[in-house]
């Protein structure tokens, strides 16, 4: 991803998350490194898709924006978030709430 994900520039992300999901398995590596700006949008897309792959979505790389964000919200106790794409790759499927 990059650019700026916001209400009118994330439904694509939301696509390939709900098309990844009918894959069946393997990590979904989502890398944010060159994301200058994301919204609450964003972050119910990445709820909501983490719920559809099963545990399967991490998240790579945020750049200084979207790690502010993260650690703001607490969006790091619901998604695994990775220095690296190759360590989200490697990392185990991250268990859903109950």
């Amino acid at each position: 991803m990059s650019g700026d994900l916001d209400i009118d520039s994330v439904p694509p992300l939301g696509s390939a998350l709900a098309a990844a999901a009918g894959d069946g398995s393997g990590p979904v590596v989502v890398d944010l490194s060159g994301v200058g700006f994301a919204d609450s949008t964003t972050v119910n897309v990445l709820l909501q898709g983490q719920t559809v792959l099963n545990g399967r979505l991490r998240l790579a790389a945020p750049s200084p924006f979207v790690q502010r964000l993260i650690g703001m919200i607490g969006l790091d106790s619901a998604l695994p978030v990775l220095p690296s794409v190759e360590d989200a790759i490697d990392a185990p499927d991250a268990p859903l709430p109950s």
